[in-house]
């Protein structure tokens, strides 16, 4: 069974909630990371644990959702192990996944609807890394 992370912020709440649920019913098992309500929150406090855990291999790949994406994709791509990408349609998710192995996508939940959120994600968890010329470049990205 895949384990997928999933954490935000306040203004992910909802598609965080909804995605979720749809997760489940496909019967992968999903870590939520919070927030628990959609009171203001700190994307910080709840988008670090989740990428401590996709870092730590707890979870496969994870899902970060605040308002504008941007937050929530500045915050993980703190961790060395994180290739976080912010992204608003199917094509980037996957070319994130094919080129880049980004592992956790980054979603804009006030700038796009979300059936689309929904789409861009299923692309996401659903799409292989190529390798290739692509792992070259990929192995440069981290600062150690």
């Amino acid at each position: 069974m895949r384990k997928i992370g999933i954490g935000g912020d306040h203004a992910g709440f909802d598609y965080k909630q909804k995605v979720k649920q749809i997760l489940i019913d496909e019967g992968i098992e999903v870590i939520d990371f919070g927030p628990d309500s959609d009171a203001s929150a700190d994307y910080p406090d709840f988008v670090h644990p989740l990428a401590g855990a996709v870092e730590n291999g707890e979870v496969e790949l994870g899902i970060a959702i605040c308002g504008s994406g941007n937050g929530v994709c500045m915050t993980v791509n703190k961790h060395q192990g994180i290739r976080g990408a912010l992204v608003w349609n199917t094509e980037l998710a996957a070319l994130a996944r094919q080129h880049n192995n980004a592992n956790i996508v980054c979603i804009p939940a006030r700038f796009i609807e979300f059936d689309l959120a929904n789409e861009i994600i299923h692309t996401f968890l659903n799409t292989e890394f190529e390798g290739g010329r692509h792992q070259r470049r990929v192995s440069k990205i981290a600062c150690q």
